[in-house]
């Protein structure tokens, strides 16, 4: 069975309500802190992802219990200091950042040398954001060649807190050194440029021992060690980054409707939504709802009659910072020239992202000027493509599939689309969803 899928042909107009899994965010923080609880956690939708299996599969290596199966997942939590640390055990991150980086600061107290590797994507990351506040605490690394996985660490049981100064907007370096805040004794100290707050979120649900003061430009958050932590029972909601694929097709697909149920609309998530407003496009969140902290909402997504271009504040970037392929390709419909900039992080995701946003509008027969960490995008309303693109060997980076599907049915061509596998770590159910909207 060939790993590629060809498209030749536009999706029609449609007009159609869907639902798209578990936030994936949500999905592996509620598995990372369910497995400290002092009881037995239970999940619903949760994402069924190569990532949150591998999450999942690393909880058990620690002496954790795990039941699953595609309606229910319980957790059965080992306490605070609960985790069994054995001689030679090894933790596969597979494509996961968020685990990958989350899970160090659980393991901060770990008496034996435990090693993390990931799939080649992950492995060209570098980890040194998080390892060089983590030695701070007392824990011990060793990374390939000086930054990156496989990676092995060595915790330490006379923990010492910290203070630490994340700079890049990194939930991941953020929320990995509030767990090791956790286990640690005295106040660890973060001063965090603004960046998503799920962890934040959960604590103050568990009603765990921490501060948040929320300043203009950044957030000072306090974390003491925590004793104990309850059982949580949680109905994961989508995930706003999935929906993302099919908010843009729906903008991009003329006389089209959509409906998204149950979509997390945390506001440090949304910046996608911020931004196509700009754009004039409608989006309505409708049946807003709190639960459990975040915010949740249906959205209704009806395609525009004209999309503006937009000069896009740099300050929306962390809030779309994974969505921005798919915003590009809104860019390259508008009428007008687009400019986004300061973009670093894209570059520091599963593929270097902007490059590839880059080229798949170059592909496309867009012209774009783009540096190393902007993109300026000439959009043209009438814009068709009329010929073979391929695209491949971009490290399984799923975003970069899902946008290509995307650009295809949008905007025509003969697409040939390698490693289809890569939805597997965030939305195996992608192409799935697809023809829902395709019938």
């Amino acid at each position: 069975m060939s790993n590629k899928i060809i498209l030749k042909k536009k999706i029609k107009n449609f007009n159609k309500k869907i639902f798209v899994p578990g936030d994936k965010s949500l999905s592996i923080r509620w598995v990372l802190i369910s497995s400290l609880s002092s009881g037995v956690s239970k999940a619903q939708n949760l994402l069924m992802s190569e990532d949150v299996i591998a999450a999942l599969k690393s909880i058990k290596k620690l002496g954790v219990k795990v039941y699953y199966n595609s309606k229910i997942c319980k957790i059965h939590g080992v306490g605070i200091n609960g985790y069994k640390y054995k001689k030679g055990i090894i933790i596969n991150a597979q494509n996961s950042g968020t685990l990958g980086r989350l899970i160090l600061g659980l393991l901060i107290d770990s008496p034996v040398s435990i090693k993390i590797i990931g799939d080649k994507s992950l492995s060209k990351r570098d980890f040194r954001r998080i390892t060089n506040p983590l030695s701070k605490f007392g824990a011990h690394f060793n990374l390939k060649n000086g930054y990156s996985l496989p990676l092995i660490i060595k915790g330490s049981k006379k923990l010492k807190p910290i203070k630490f100064f994340e700079r890049n907007g990194s939930a991941q370096c953020k929320s990995s050194v509030i767990f090791a805040g956790i286990k640690t004794n005295g106040k660890t100290i973060i001063k965090a440029k603004k960046s998503r707050n799920h962890t934040e979120l959960l604590f103050k649900h568990l009603k765990l021992p921490f501060k948040v003061k929320k300043k203009k430009n950044f957030d000072l958050i306090e974390v003491n060690k925590v004793k104990k932590i309850n059982p949580i029972d949680y109905n994961i909601p989508s995930d706003i980054s999935s929906s993302a694929f099919f908010i843009a097709l729906t903008i991009l697909s003329k006389k089209s409707k959509l409906i998204i149920k149950n979509v997390n609309i945390n506001p440090t998530r949304v910046g996608m939504l911020t931004i196509l407003k700009k754009m004039g496009v409608s989006i309505s969140l409708n049946n807003k709802r709190t639960y459990k902290g975040e915010l949740i909402a249906d959205l209704n997504i009806r395609s525009p009659k004209v999309i503006k271009s937009i000069n896009c504040p740099a300050n929306l970037n962390s809030g779309a910072i994974d969505e921005f392929l798919v915003i590009f390709l809104v860019a390259a419909k508008a009428k007008g020239v687009s400019f986004f900039k300061n973009l670093d992080e894209l570059d520091k995701k599963e593929s270097p992202r902007l490059k590839w946003g880059s080229k798949i509008l170059s592909l496309m027969g867009v012209k774009i000027i783009s540096t190393n960490n902007s993109i300026k995008i000439f959009g043209n309303p009438n814009l068709e493509v009329n010929k073979k693109i391929t695209i491949k060997n971009y490290l399984k980076d799923h975003r970069v599939f899902m946008t290509s599907v995307i650009a295809a049915l949008s905007f025509g061509g003969e697409w040939h689309i390698h490693n289809q596998d890569a939805i597997k770590s965030s939305f195996p159910s992608f192409l799935k969803t697809i023809n829902i909207l395709m019938k």
